[in-house]
Protein backbone atom coordinates (compact mmCIF):
# COMPACT_ATOMS: atom_id res chain seq x y z
CA UNK A 1 0.00 0.00 0.00
CA UNK A 2 1.39 3.39 -0.99
CA UNK A 3 1.89 6.28 1.38
CA UNK A 4 -1.43 7.90 2.23
CA UNK A 5 -3.30 5.19 0.32
CA UNK A 6 -6.41 3.72 1.89
CA UNK A 7 -7.78 0.38 0.75
CA UNK A 8 -11.53 -0.01 1.02
CA UNK A 9 -13.05 -3.44 0.67
CA UNK A 10 -16.82 -3.30 0.18
CA UNK A 11 -17.42 -6.72 1.78
CA UNK A 12 -16.70 -5.24 5.23
CA UNK A 13 -19.68 -2.95 4.85
CA UNK A 14 -22.14 -5.60 3.75
CA UNK A 15 -22.02 -8.05 6.66
CA UNK A 16 -23.75 -7.16 9.94
CA UNK A 17 -21.42 -6.29 12.81
CA UNK A 18 -21.54 -8.48 15.87
CA UNK A 19 -24.16 -7.25 18.35
CA UNK A 20 -22.69 -4.39 20.37
CA UNK A 21 -19.78 -4.03 17.91
CA UNK A 22 -18.56 -0.87 16.27
CA UNK A 23 -19.55 0.32 12.81
CA UNK A 24 -17.51 -0.93 9.83
CA UNK A 25 -16.10 2.51 8.98
CA UNK A 26 -14.72 3.09 12.45
CA UNK A 27 -13.32 -0.44 12.61
CA UNK A 28 -11.63 -0.17 9.19
CA UNK A 29 -9.99 3.13 10.09
CA UNK A 30 -8.88 1.85 13.52
CA UNK A 31 -7.32 -1.24 11.92
CA UNK A 32 -5.12 1.13 9.91
CA UNK A 33 -4.21 3.15 13.02
CA UNK A 34 -6.50 6.02 12.06
CA UNK A 35 -9.73 7.56 13.33
CA UNK A 36 -12.89 7.20 11.24
CA UNK A 37 -15.97 9.15 12.26
CA UNK A 38 -19.14 10.30 10.57
CA UNK A 39 -21.54 13.19 10.87
CA UNK A 40 -25.17 12.65 10.01
CA UNK A 41 -26.29 15.65 8.01
CA UNK A 42 -29.88 14.63 7.46
CA UNK A 43 -32.17 11.65 7.93
CA UNK A 44 -35.84 11.06 7.27
CA UNK A 45 -38.36 10.57 4.51
CA UNK A 46 -37.76 12.27 1.16
CA UNK A 47 -39.06 11.95 -2.38
CA UNK A 48 -36.95 9.30 -4.07
CA UNK A 49 -34.59 10.67 -6.72
CA UNK A 50 -35.40 8.87 -9.99
CA UNK A 51 -32.27 6.74 -10.07
CA UNK A 52 -32.79 5.69 -6.44
CA UNK A 53 -36.43 4.81 -7.09
CA UNK A 54 -35.28 2.67 -10.04
CA UNK A 55 -32.61 0.97 -7.93
CA UNK A 56 -34.99 0.22 -5.06
CA UNK A 57 -37.76 -0.87 -7.40
CA UNK A 58 -40.24 1.69 -6.09
CA UNK A 59 -42.39 4.14 -8.03
CA UNK A 60 -40.71 7.36 -9.05
CA UNK A 61 -41.80 10.22 -6.83
CA UNK A 62 -42.65 8.03 -3.85
CA UNK A 63 -41.15 8.37 -0.40
CA UNK A 64 -37.97 6.62 0.74
CA UNK A 65 -35.91 7.00 3.89
CA UNK A 66 -32.65 8.84 3.28
CA UNK A 67 -29.65 8.92 5.60
CA UNK A 68 -27.06 11.51 4.48
CA UNK A 69 -23.62 11.44 6.10
CA UNK A 70 -20.17 12.99 5.79
CA UNK A 71 -17.41 10.51 6.58
CA UNK A 72 -14.24 11.83 8.21
CA UNK A 73 -10.80 10.26 8.38
CA UNK A 74 -8.55 11.76 11.06
CA UNK A 75 -10.86 14.77 11.23
CA UNK A 76 -10.97 15.53 7.49
CA UNK A 77 -14.01 14.97 5.25
CA UNK A 78 -13.17 12.11 2.90
CA UNK A 79 -16.51 10.82 1.61
CA UNK A 80 -20.11 11.87 1.18
CA UNK A 81 -22.47 8.94 1.71
CA UNK A 82 -26.19 8.91 1.04
CA UNK A 83 -28.10 5.73 1.94
CA UNK A 84 -31.69 5.09 0.92
CA UNK A 85 -34.21 2.51 2.17
CA UNK A 86 -37.77 1.58 1.20
CA UNK A 87 -40.16 3.23 3.70
CA UNK A 88 -41.78 -0.10 4.59
CA UNK A 89 -38.40 -1.23 5.91
CA UNK A 90 -37.05 1.95 7.52
CA UNK A 91 -39.99 4.13 8.60
CA UNK A 92 -39.97 4.59 12.37
CA UNK A 93 -36.57 2.93 12.85
CA UNK A 94 -33.17 4.36 13.69
CA UNK A 95 -32.50 4.56 9.94
CA UNK A 96 -34.94 7.46 9.76
CA UNK A 97 -33.31 9.37 12.62
CA UNK A 98 -30.14 11.40 13.02
CA UNK A 99 -28.76 9.37 15.91
CA UNK A 100 -25.82 7.02 15.61
CA UNK A 101 -26.92 3.42 15.08
CA UNK A 102 -25.10 1.01 17.41
CA UNK A 103 -23.35 -1.56 15.21
CA UNK A 104 -24.31 0.35 12.04
CA UNK A 105 -27.22 0.31 9.61
CA UNK A 106 -26.46 -3.18 8.28
CA UNK A 107 -26.74 -4.60 11.83
CA UNK A 108 -30.06 -2.78 12.33
CA UNK A 109 -31.38 -4.08 9.01
CA UNK A 110 -30.43 -7.63 10.04
CA UNK A 111 -32.15 -7.16 13.41
CA UNK A 112 -35.27 -6.07 11.48
CA UNK A 113 -35.11 -9.28 9.40
CA UNK A 114 -33.50 -7.82 6.28
CA UNK A 115 -30.10 -9.34 5.59
CA UNK A 116 -28.26 -8.54 2.41
CA UNK A 117 -26.96 -11.54 0.49
CA UNK A 118 -25.88 -9.86 -2.74
CA UNK A 119 -24.68 -6.41 -3.76
CA UNK A 120 -24.26 -4.69 -7.09
CA UNK A 121 -21.74 -1.86 -7.34
CA UNK A 122 -20.85 0.62 -10.03
CA UNK A 123 -17.90 3.02 -9.86
CA UNK A 124 -17.55 6.03 -12.12
CA UNK A 125 -15.18 8.98 -12.22
CA UNK A 126 -16.81 12.37 -12.75
CA UNK A 127 -16.47 16.02 -11.95
CA UNK A 128 -18.02 17.05 -8.62
CA UNK A 129 -20.87 19.45 -8.06
CA UNK A 130 -19.96 22.72 -6.33
CA UNK A 131 -21.44 21.48 -3.03
CA UNK A 132 -19.40 18.25 -3.27
CA UNK A 133 -16.25 20.24 -4.08
CA UNK A 134 -16.77 22.44 -1.00
CA UNK A 135 -17.67 19.57 1.38
CA UNK A 136 -14.61 17.53 0.34
CA UNK A 137 -12.22 20.54 0.07
CA UNK A 138 -11.35 19.65 -3.53
CA UNK A 139 -9.14 21.70 -5.81
CA UNK A 140 -10.59 23.17 -9.02
CA UNK A 141 -10.52 20.53 -11.74
CA UNK A 142 -10.16 17.63 -9.29
CA UNK A 143 -12.55 14.74 -10.10
CA UNK A 144 -14.37 12.41 -7.72
CA UNK A 145 -15.16 8.72 -7.69
CA UNK A 146 -18.81 7.85 -7.27
CA UNK A 147 -19.56 4.37 -5.97
CA UNK A 148 -23.19 3.30 -6.21
CA UNK A 149 -24.23 0.15 -4.35
CA UNK A 150 -27.50 -1.77 -4.28
CA UNK A 151 -27.90 -4.39 -1.55
CA UNK A 152 -30.40 -7.18 -2.13
CA UNK A 153 -31.96 -9.73 0.24
CA UNK A 154 -32.18 -13.47 -0.49
CA UNK A 155 -35.44 -12.98 -2.43
CA UNK A 156 -33.72 -10.31 -4.61
CA UNK A 157 -35.66 -7.58 -2.82
CA UNK A 158 -33.68 -4.30 -2.74
CA UNK A 159 -33.15 -3.27 0.88
CA UNK A 160 -30.59 -0.46 0.61
CA UNK A 161 -29.14 1.84 -2.05
CA UNK A 162 -26.00 3.86 -1.39
CA UNK A 163 -24.30 6.66 -3.29
CA UNK A 164 -20.77 7.44 -2.09
CA UNK A 165 -18.68 10.30 -3.46
CA UNK A 166 -14.95 10.54 -2.67
CA UNK A 167 -11.80 12.13 -4.03
CA UNK A 168 -9.70 9.58 -5.92
CA UNK A 169 -6.42 10.58 -4.28
CA UNK A 170 -5.34 7.95 -1.81
CA UNK A 171 -8.19 5.61 -2.75
CA UNK A 172 -7.82 2.00 -3.73
CA UNK A 173 -11.04 0.05 -4.09
CA UNK A 174 -10.57 -3.71 -3.73
CA UNK A 175 -13.03 -6.32 -4.95
CA UNK A 176 -12.85 -10.02 -4.26
CA UNK A 177 -14.94 -12.18 -6.54
CA UNK A 178 -15.80 -15.80 -5.84
CA UNK A 179 -16.15 -17.87 -8.99
CA UNK A 180 -18.16 -21.07 -8.94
Amino acid sequence: MGEGERISTSARYLAPAVPGGTDAWGAEAAAAGRRGTQRIVRAGEVLAPDRIADMLGVERGCQVVERRRIMHLDGEACELTDSYYPVEIARGTGLAGTGKIRGGAVRLLADLGFTGVRAQEDVVARMPSESERAALSLEAGEPVLELTRLTLAADDRPIQADVMVMPPRGQKLRYEIRIG
